[in-house]
């Protein structure tokens, strides 16, 4: 007889296999809040909108503007963010590094590994 998997099974497994791609020597670690702000920033650039600093820091829910710019500036110099020039000079661009967008392609196929486990 085949035993049930749960839908919780597959999750608790994708948890398991992120968690394991997170010790990896490529980028140093995040903060809770600063995992937040990478999810901000890569879902915005994957829906192409506009994300600049100012636009990250008047986001209420998550925290003070200066706790914000505070972790942007951590993120930039652990290599997850960069900030790039937009048409004005005064704003900032905040998108993904290479190593953040890898970091991202292997969560992916750790979520398809977790899927195909539970067939």
């Amino acid at each position: 007889m085949k035993k049930k998997i749960k839908s919780s099974d597959v999750y608790l497994r994708f948890l398991h296999l992120a968690e394991a791609i997170r010790g990896l020597p490529s980028l140093p670690p995040l903060d809770p809040l600063e995992e937040r702000i990478l999810a901000l920033v890569a879902r915005s650039g994957e829906q192409e909108e506009r994300l600049c600093v100012r636009d990250m820091m008047a986001k209420e829910q998550l925290g003070a503007p200066a706790t914000i710019h505070t972790r942007l500036k951590s993120m930039r110099t652990k290599g997850w963010i960069m900030l790039s020039d937009t048409e004005d000079a005064r704003r900032k661009q905040i998108e993904l590094t290479q190593e953040a967008v890898r970091y991202f392609e292997r969560l992916s196929r750790c979520m398809l590994q977790a899927a195909k486990d539970s067939v």
